[in-house]
């Protein structure tokens, strides 16, 4: 079987992590690298993350550090959701090995260059690595397959009343990117805050006779306690953690697990009150080209069996 070659473009960030790991996991994808970028935490803490993660399972993938900060704006680290570290929770070890001598920049044009077929890029963070990629090296849009990014929302948002976190973060890079004529799937809160892991399931990783189920259960407690609103945890309402960015890498893997729509999206970059909010244009008022298969909804079930088989192969 020929392996899908795929650009993995991360913030770890507790879902970053498990999108890692499902990613490597899989027989199926061939990742060529892995590109971290500042965004749920710094840069120095997000690259020592991906290099924990990846040194956990002892996979020798190339990891190089990106983008210290979005295109025009400073670094709102999220350190409610994700603590200090970015990954705070589980004790992970240190790295075996070191980030790449590489940018990010100079390591995806050159996957790009080399590769004999297109590539997919999963971007999971800010799209600051992807927007520069696109823009220094236009001339290499061809060998793109397609991006499957987690980020934005139709209805709604998360950070602001209607802007998800990754692109309000930057907002232009996104902007580069949903105009650079490169197909994009966009996994959104739309269809990630359906895709929940309930606390019963969680179990599911703990009993999980590898070293990676127990690690993937901690993630998923602290995440989980972390990313709850009390409201949310009120008598009768059972909310799960939300696997934003592993539906991104889900997709990749399974698209017959999501519903989506071919649709326009346009990012604000501007407005004070809508900064980074994602203009879907769900009705096509105007009548504009669709540039994006945006997903609303996912077969839950079908996505925690695709997860717990992936998590369950690996050390």
């Amino acid at each position: 079987m020929k392996k899908r070659p795929v650009i993995l473009d991360c913030d770890p960030g507790h879902d970053d992590a498990i999108a890692l790991m499902l990613a490597l996991s899989s027989k199926e994808l061939d990742v060529r690298l892995i590109t971290v970028s500042a965004g749920n935490s710094t840069i120095e803490r997000t690259t020592l993350n991906a290099l924990r993660i990846v040194s956990f399972l002892d996979k020798q993938v190339e990891v190089a550090a990106g983008a210290r900060k979005p295109l025009r704006r400073v670094v709102i680290p999220d350190v409610e959701t994700h603590g200090e570290s970015g990954l705070d929770g589980p004790v992970l070890p240190e790295p075996k090995f070191s980030a790449s001598s590489r940018n990010a920049l100079d390591a995806q044009a050159d996957v790009l260059k080399r590769s004999e077929s297109k590539v997919t890029i999963i971007p999971t963070g800010p799209l600051t690595n992807i927007a520069l990629l696109l823009s220094v090296y236009p001339e290499l849009k061809d060998k793109i397959d397609r991006i499957v990014l987690m980020g934005g929302a139709c209805f709604g948002g998360n950070w602001l009343p209607n802007a998800e976190f990754n692109i309000m973060i930057d907002p232009e890079a996104a902007d580069i990117v949903f105009r650079s004529g490169v197909p994009v799937t966009m996994c959104g809160l739309d269809v990630t805050l359906k895709a929940q892991i309930f606390p019963a399931e969680f179990d599911i990783f703990r009993r999980m006779p590898n070293r990676t189920g127990p690690l993937v259960a901690e993630l998923l407690d602290f995440f989980h306690k972390s990313t709850t609103p009390p409201f949310m945890a009120a008598p009768g309402h059972e909310e799960g953690a939300h696997m934003h960015d592993v539906c991104a890498v889900a997709w990749v893997l399974a698209p017959e697990l999501f519903v989506s729509r071919h649709l326009n999206v346009q990012i604000e970059t501007v407005s004070e009150l809508t900064l980074g909010c994602t203009v879907v244009d769900y009705n096509n008022v105007f009548k504009l080209q669709p540039n994006a298969d945006v997903c609303f909804d996912i077969d839950r079930k079908g996505f925690l069996d695709l997860l717990t088989s992936g998590i369950s192969s690996l050390p």
